[in-house]
């Protein structure tokens, strides 16, 4: 029989969709005073994958993505999700988001998204709030399945997302957390 322990604490990420700048600079600084210090941010790049967004929030609209230093339980997910959605109408305007909140998690083998949408791929957690597997890591890169997102798909977003994992990796090194050593990993792989 198996003896449940804690998890390890995980990496904070969230994306950010935006199509006003000033509600962006603002909904950034209110995450940073919630999680604290950024360890890594990219700059913003104009979101083009699909249009679902343009009705409610204009156009153009960018992407960021901002992961945080300080790790998390996975336990916090569920508050996280609630408190960037009280963020998003916090920006609204006329009860349209000028900036939408992603929260998720890394682990070292997958990035986890909350929604309050169900899917018959997504596990419920609390309080209206569900988990979805986006990605998972594979053969040294981030991999999608079937119902990731076309963005979160992207050549692009995996890269920020192997950016993110590293410093994840070494936050996890450093606390002595459960990460293989890269020789280790290379010599079960016959590499």
């Amino acid at each position: 029989m198996g003896k449940p322990v804690d998890h390890e604490p995980v990496k904070l990420v969230v994306g950010i969709l935006f199509s006003d700048e000033a509600c962006y600079r603002k909904a950034r600084e209110r995450l940073l005073a919630l999680y604290g210090p950024v360890d890594y941010e990219c700059a913003p790049f104009l979101f083009t994958f699909t249009h679902y967004y343009d009705q409610e929030m204009g156009n153009p609209i960018y992407r960021s993505f901002v992961s945080f230093e300080k790790l998390i339980s996975i336990e916090d997910l569920v508050d996280i999700k609630l408190t960037t959605n009280g963020i998003e109408e916090e920006f609204a305007c006329e009860g349209k988001r000028r900036v939408n909140l992603d929260p998720g998690y890394m682990q070292m083998g997958k990035f986890v998204l909350a929604t309050t949408k169900d899917q018959k791929h997504r596990i419920y957690l609390s309080r209206g709030i569900y988990a979805e597997v986006t990605l998972h890591y594979q053969k040294k890169s981030w991999q999608s399945w079937p119902w990731t997102y076309p963005d979160y798909a992207s050549e692009r977003y995996k890269e920020i997302f192997l950016q993110i994992r590293e410093r994840y990796y070494e936050q996890l090194r450093a606390i002595g957390g459960n990460v293989p050593h890269r020789a280790q990993a290379r010599q079960r792989k016959g590499e």
